[in-house]
């Protein structure tokens, strides 16, 4: 019979100092998960800027510059309603506003506030043809400059192709646009929850003209049922990485501040774009008026996310095939809906190659 194993001595000091190492780890996750808790919400959209416009839901800032030497164009940024614009502005070394800034760039920046029950009534007409074109006009006033680049994220991107559809003739100089979506039809979770059969659009905008931000972080959610868990179990996995605790906390700050949004926007989105994919099929109207995608005509940079869950590749591909521009590129980069725009791979990505193109069409 042979004798039972024995663990050779020389290993076990190799095992014992695993076996400390972990412990000390978890006593160090315990420790650094009451500081989590306990700590204040992070700063963020710190870089300085000026308040240039301020109205009901709307704000417009110009962030200073930090060169002496700027490009004549200006570049007004333009979110999506749904979120605020902290996101290209996180912290120091990960704000998209602080680099370009440091390239020379003038940055004015759209901004949402969380719409009162008076605006429950906005609509598509009125960002695409009253709050986009009023910012472009102040932006022309505060920089002295005809040409306007204008720079869209997601629905943000949206309102600035409706925007560019609808000012064929100026003054846009350059239109930017990040997972910006245009065929619907891709959407297709987004549209099962929003079918006439599972959404009654009307009744829910009737009962309050507010989207309560719950509604709207709960059909992104839905997306992926399991992003919350995995996210957590992420942050467990890495509570004594100071680096990786804070840069999550500026990422669950912006989801946390996820805003309401306008009934009437609301109601016209869903049933016009994600029913009837609408701007796709060339039937959109706003204010009247037929949004086509062929009367775009300026210079075109299209960035598509290769892994974006909300807004597919396929669903944000057709806008470089519609519109009419001589001067037009899609570049598709590795990462998902955030990360395409802040992040260590968008820094190493996507922002080199905006300033890059920016860089080229901004004198």
């Amino acid at each position: 019979m042979a004798p039972p194993a024995t663990v050779p001595k020389a290993k076990l000091p190799s095992l014992a100092g695993r076996l400390q190492s972990e412990v000390e780890r978890l006593i160090q996750r315990n420790l650094k998960g009451l500081e989590y808790l306990a700590s204040p919400a992070p700063i963020v959209g710190a870089m300085p800027k000026t308040v240039l416009h301020r109205r009901g839901t709307l704000s417009l800032y110009h962030y200073h510059a930090l060169v002496q030497e700027v490009y004549r164009v200006p570049i007004l940024f333009v979110m999506a309603p749904t979120n605020k614009a902290f996101i290209f502005d996180l912290a120091p070394d990960q704000s998209l506003v602080e680099y370009l800034l440091k390239r020379g760039h003038d940055l004015y920046v759209i901004d949402w506030n969380a719409p009162v029950r008076a605006e429950a009534h906005l609509a598509l007409e009125d960002y695409a043809l009253d709050f986009i074109p009023d910012c472009v006009r102040r932006v022309q006033q505060d920089s002295g400059v005809e040409d306007v680049t204008v720079v869209g994220y997601c629905a943000g991107g949206l309102l600035a192709t409706i925007y560019a559809s609808l000012h064929a003739d100026g003054p846009l100089k350059n239109l930017v646009c990040f997972t910006t979506p245009v065929d619907f039809s891709k959407m297709e979770l987004f549209r099962k929850m929003t079918g006439p059969s599972q959404l009654d659009v009307d009744r829910l905008v009737d009962s309050d003209g507010i989207i309560p931000s719950q509604v709207v972080v709960n059909s992104f959610n839905m997306l992926r049922p399991a992003g919350d868990i995995a996210g957590q179990v992420r942050l467990w996995d890495n509570l004594w990485n100071d680096q990786y605790v804070k840069s999550f906390r500026r990422m669950e700050r912006w989801v946390a501040e996820t805003l309401p949004l306008p009934g009437g926007y609301f109601r016209q989105t869903t049933t016009q774009l994600l029913q009837k994919n609408a701007l796709y099929e060339g039937t959109l109207k706003v204010g009247g008026r037929l949004v086509d995608l062929s009367k775009i005509k300026v210079p075109l940079l299209s960035v598509v996310a290769q892994h974006d869950h909300i807004v597919p590749p396929d669903c944000a591909r057709p806008l470089v095939e519609r519109v009419a521009s001589r001067d037009k590129e899609e570049v598709m980069l590795p990462g998902g809906h955030v990360s395409i725009v802040a992040g260590p791979n968008a820094i190493k990505r996507m922002w080199p190659k905006l300033d890059q193109w920016l860089e080229e069409r901004s004198t």
